[in-house]
């Protein structure tokens, strides 16, 4: 066996996600004009294997997704340049921006189960039959 072989560091792919995660919300805060691309709220990034690639996802309130998507995407090459100066790596991910549509989805069922609660009490339909106890 290789006295050189590298070890894995236990969680390093999760620990360097959020890290990623941590600074370039601070850096998208900070530095691109918000006006531009509304609330963006970075809900997480995966990392490949090699540390080569990020896939960065995101929610966005105030502004067309694809717009933001389009805009985080031409600035990837400047903000992976400022996480450069930031992480201390020897490998830097490419960064890819992906809008996360859970959010939106999150809350479209929502309010079909608040229409759904609205409309059965309005039809005088009980929540619960009495025969259930």
């Amino acid at each position: 066996m290789s006295r050189h072989k590298q070890k894995s560091i236990p969680n390093r792919n999760v620990r360097l996600a959020d890290q990623i995660q941590k600074d370039l919300a601070e850096i998208i805060q900070r530095e691109i004009e918000m006006s531009r691309v509304g609330l963006v709220t970075l809900t997480s990034v995966e990392l490949s294997a090699d540390y080569a690639h990020a896939k960065v996802y995101f929610s966005v309130l105030g502004a067309e997704p694809d717009a933001v998507v389009a805009l985080l995407n031409e600035k990837a090459g400047w903000l992976h340049s400022l996480l450069y100066k930031r992480l201390h790596i020897h490998t830097v991910p490419t960064l890819r921006f992906v809008h996360d549509a859970q959010l939106a989805h999150a809350i479209e069922m929502s309010q079909l189960i608040d229409q759904a609660n609205r409309s059965g009490a309005q039809s005088g339909v009980p929540d619960e039959p009495d025969d259930a106890r």
